[in-house]
């Protein structure tokens, strides 16, 4: 049920690694590499965002102060974290959510000790890549997979809106959905005044800063940086970096897949 390398069997609690980045960013290659690492484990889903706006869900955008992590949300997410580390051996918990880049100090507030990777895309490639998402055909399998995710109590609310966004699909006229990824304050409003693609430029450009002023707050070690551009064209390198932040060994199999 759950993506994992099931070597790891030690009863131990290990800091979550959640990874920071912008929507289309390639994000989960990164994690998912990783994830396929002894001691690390993920959702099979390709985020988490329900799980994340548990007890939130009402909230119109993605940017949480930190006083939105009460302790009934804590309790809620780091539960829901430990069972997926239990689950798998006690495995050490991966996690990528672009929604995150906007509420990091709400992330932080859940997870003091969780290690952060934050990764970007030049801002030209991935608003583009954004912009082509929009007007993909339905992918049945990820909304499945999404799906899963969410906490049952929050069932009702999300089908409700799930309708709203299918409506506004078939009846828009541009025949895109209504809106995808993380909700910047304003947002909506800027979809009345800009093109879809400028609208996901300043969805890039307010994520990116967004993250990094909330990132620089925290101590360094707890921090690690990632250009997407730099790992595609230097896969090797890249990861014996990301390795030393996480405890990793960089081992010949793992090489040969990257090279």
């Amino acid at each position: 049920m759950f993506k994992t390398n099931n070597n790891h069997t030690k009863k131990e609690e290990k800091p979550p690694v959640i990874i920071i980045s912008t929507m289309r960013s390639g994000t989960r290659m990164i994690r998912d590499i990783i994830a396929k690492m002894p001691g690390f484990c993920t959702w099979p889903a390709d985020e988490i965002n329900y799980i994340w706006r548990h007890g939130n869900a009402l909230q119109a955008t993605d940017e949480f102060s930190e006083e939105l992590a009460t302790q009934k949300v804590k309790f809620f997410i780091r539960n829901t974290f430990e069972k997926l580390s239990k689950q798998n051996g006690y495995a050490r918990v991966i996690e990528k959510t672009p929604h995150n880049s906007l509420r990091v100090k709400f992330v932080n507030s859940i997870f003091p000790e969780a290690k952060f990777i934050f990764n970007i895309r030049d801002g030209r490639d991935s608003s583009a890549s954004a912009v082509k998402r929009y007007n993909d055909p339905l992918d049945l399998s990820h909304i499945l997979s999404q799906a899963r995710c969410i906490p049952l109590s929050d069932v009702p609310f999300y089908a409700i809106r799930y309708f709203y966004y299918r409506s506004h699909r078939l009846f828009s006229e541009g025949k895109r959905d209504a809106v995808l990824g993380p909700i910047y304050m304003g947002m909506k409003e800027d979809f009345k005044k800009y093109s879809l693609h400028e609208v996901c430029a300043l969805q890039w450009l307010r994520c990116v800063e967004k993250a990094e002023n909330d990132l620089n707050q925290f101590a360094p070690e707890r921090i690690h940086r990632i250009r997407y551009e730099d790992f595609v064209s230097h896969p090797v390198f890249e990861f014996k970096r990301l390795g030393d932040f996480l405890g990793i060994e960089m081992t010949d199999q793992l090489k040969n897949d990257l090279s």
